[in-house]
């Protein structure tokens, strides 16, 4: 098997643990925070969006400077930094006995992680260009995999086993997929020819990429595809109870309706990832945009679970074709040496995304319901894709 087939097989399954790692505590976090003592329904969904967004505060901050390290020292070594750290993290998390000490060690987690930017840039740079399209969405559908597919295991688990354990084996799969890459990943990096280039500093470093206009366009996208798709998630439990009711499967529909589009993405990544690299990434990115619009809109008006399961696997295969576009067009346009701090700055664009989505959804869930957070998502994707075709398209023209 060639080098970059193996690489992209164990960070795959990487992307798959440290992403379910994030977003696993969904389906039980509004018990678990109740469990911890906050009882009031409104501050029980407050501290829920802040604590699920806390993580993505500081990965915001800390990416690019992840960045900065990966393309002076090598990619690898920041990929085993953040996995074995995030490891450690998730695991105190089960030892957590209020939401402030919760809260503090999700922003700890989003401090250290930058594995999902580092395996990026390793795959991206040690793929051959022909395949850079196939590679992102197989990438891509680990990543958002596990995103999805995090919560449907999180409600599994949590109606056999205690909260706090489900983070103890988070912890250790983590750092399985971190001794994986240890011992499997091979990195063709060029460490002598890295030091020579001038350290500059990450603001420097976010300037010489803003000379390339498709880059901050493509930021720009990452952001707002985060943002809207994340709006509502935090507070699916709350939806899907509305229409299911109390009863002791609950956090298994809520994991089953949050992951449904994993099962559907994980089969439509690397499809859309392949048919890019023959049609290009614009069109398919314009073309998911648009299909996620369509998909996210209409549940916004479902009754029950079975039609926001259907609704949410269609959402999946388009959500399948917009990152991987995205990460396939920055390889396009990065220049040489500056790969992993784009990729860096695009995770801190995708964090920021993460954490005012959900901190926004809460807030103003109160003035236009949760079906109304389904609407405003659809309303940003429609936006989305008209900026894509002024900024990628057109121009490309």
């Amino acid at each position: 098997m060639p080098r970059w087939k193996t690489n992209l097989i164990v960070l795959w399954f990487g992307q798959f643990m440290a992403t379910s790692g994030m977003s696993m505590i969904i389906p039980f976090l509004p018990s678990y925070i109740q469990e911890l003592g906050i009882t009031d329904p409104d501050e029980v969904a407050i501290w829920t969006s802040i604590v699920f967004a806390g993580n993505f505060l500081t990965a915001f901050l800390f990416q690019p400077l992840w960045g900065k390290l990966g393309d002076r020292y090598g990619r690898k070594i920041m990929i085993l930094r953040s996995g074995f750290g995030m490891s450690i993290v998730v695991a105190l998390m089960g030892f957590a006995t209020n939401t402030w000490q919760l809260l503090i060690l999700r922003l700890l987690n989003g401090t250290i992680s930058g594995y999902i930017p580092a395996s990026t840039s390793l795959v991206s740079t040690n793929t051959p260009r022909e395949h850079i399209g196939f590679a992102m969405g197989i990438m891509q559908s680990g990543a958002v995999a596990g995103t999805i597919l995090g919560p449907f295991i999180g409600g599994l688990l949590a109606n056999f086993v205690p909260f706090q354990t489900i983070f103890f084996i988070t912890g250790g799969l983590l750092c399985i997929a971190s001794l994986l890459v240890l011992f499997l990943v091979k990195e063709k990096f060029d460490k002598k020819k890295a030091a020579k280039t001038p350290n500059i500093s990450v603001l420097q470093g976010f300037q010489d990429l803003r000379k390339v206009p498709q880059i901050p366009a493509l930021f720009s996208v990452t952001f707002i595809i985060q943002f809207s798709l994340l709006s509502v998630m935090p507070l699916m439990a709350i939806f899907v109870q509305g229409m299911h009711g109390n009863s002791e499967w609950l956090a298994f529909y809520v994991g089953l309706v949050s992951s449904i589009t994993g099962f559907s993405n994980m089969i439509a990544s690397p499809l859309l990832g392949k048919l890019s690299d023959r049609i290009g990434s614009e069109k398919i990115l314009f073309i998911a945009l648009l299909g996620a619009a369509l998909t996210s809109f209409p549940q916004a008006f479902v009754n029950n679970v079975w039609q926001l399961l259907i609704l949410r696997f269609f959402m999946g295969i388009f959500i399948g074709g917009l990152l991987p576009s995205v990460n396939s067009l920055l390889r396009k346009f990065i220049p040489e040496g500056m790969e992993s701090r784009a990729y860096g700055f695009n995770t801190s664009a995708l964090a920021l995304g993460n954490m005012l989505g959900p901190i926004t959804g809460g807030f103003i869930s109160g003035f236009i319901t949760i079906p109304g957070l389904f609407i405003m998502s659809s309303v940003l994707l429609t936006f989305n894709m008209l900026w894509v075709q002024k900024t990628l398209i057109t121009r490309k023209r």
